[in-house]
């Protein structure tokens, strides 16, 4: 067996998962709206280099895509916005087939030849590759959507990337810019968090039983449900990933897992005041979708229908 499937030592050679990003159409209006969210100025985008210079290789043919680039830095996470052009290549392939959203997550390492080996070795061939000028740097994205729901990229910089939080801040939407969490549908709790610790390097987590319904009170789309589903959370240095498995009865889990598949469900924000941030986006057109308490009894939690402007499910937490 291969020696990084065994031994407790993440693939990408550390576990920090330090962007998510989206592809949008509209880059500028993406732009402006994140720009709100997040309480930060809004960044212009910039265009990514022609063949010459960015050396984009699709599925091992070469191509002319270009796209359109934004980065918005959180205390977390980094968030990247990308529109593409229509050449072929994994952005627009995307946005082709499954529209927008959340395209990849993305992790720092120090050799891209030294860690694809690794990935391909472990069964994630490499889908794309490319290079870019603002640092000396060079990305690939390897295919891991069948096991992880979602791509990885894998960059690699002359000089560290600008990744530090924007201080020229003001009120956030939400009262907070951090992201604390990334929260993915799957369909098989226990493969998704072996391939997840696997590329981590952590142990699994315990499995976590939703609670009884008198304890949940769990509201989808305006009705009471029990919701019961199991699920996981893997702490990563920035950022908390939660896997989750639903069950049979009404949830907004089983109605992504049956409308779309396994994938990127929500991001989450851990709010002062969940009831006046839900009338806040209530009354900017975003509905709730579905309400309850922690299984725990020591939380609450609401998600609301963002995705027309925000590409995700944007959850509101609010611990007790």
């Amino acid at each position: 067996m291969n020696e990084s499937l065994t031994e407790l030592k993440p693939l990408a050679g550390n576990n920090v998962i330090n962007q998510i990003a989206f592809v949008v159409r509209d880059i500028e209006q993406a732009s402006e709206a994140f720009a709100k969210l997040l309480g930060i100025p809004a960044p212009k985008w910039f265009l990514t280099g022609d063949r010459d210079v960015s050396k984009v290789v699709f599925r091992g043919q070469p191509t002319d895509s270009r796209s359109k680039l934004v980065f918005l830095n959180t205390p977390t996470v980094q968030i990247e916005l990308i529109e593409p052009d229509t050449e072929p290549g994994t952005i627009s392939e995307f946005l082709d087939t499954v529209g927008e959203g959340i395209h990849h997550i993305a992790f720092d390492v120090d050799s891209i030849k030294e860690k694809l080996p690794v990935f391909e070795g472990n069964g994630f061939p490499l889908l794309q590759s490319g290079e870019f000028t603002s640092s000396d740097g060079r990305y690939v994205y390897v295919d891991t959507l069948n096991s992880h729901k979602t791509l990885l990229e894998l960059l690699e910089s002359a000089e560290p990337r600008d990744t530090a939080p924007n201080t020229d801040i003001f009120t956030p939407l939400l009262g907070t810019n951090k992201v604390e969490q990334l929260a993915i549908v799957v369909r098989d709790l226990d493969a998704a968090a072996d391939a997840y610790c696997r590329l981590l390097g952590v142990e699994k987590p315990p499995v976590i039983q939703s609670g009884p319904s008198e304890l949940t009170q769990v509201i989808f789309e305006g009705k009471p449900t029990e919701a019961d589903s199991k699920y996981m959370f893997i702490n990563t240095p920035l950022l908390q990933l939660e896997l989750i498995e639903p069950g049979d009865s009404p949830s907004t889990w089983k109605k992504h897992l049956e409308a779309y598949g396994e994938g990127v469900h929500h991001i989450s924000f851990v709010v002062d005041d969940m009831e006046e941030k839900m009338r806040l986006l209530e009354d900017m057109g975003y509905p709730v979708i579905q309400r309850g308490n922690f299984w725990n009894g020591k939380g609450r939690y609401a998600y609301m229908d963002t995705t027309s402007t925000y590409k995700v499910i944007i959850e509101l937490l609010e611990r007790f």
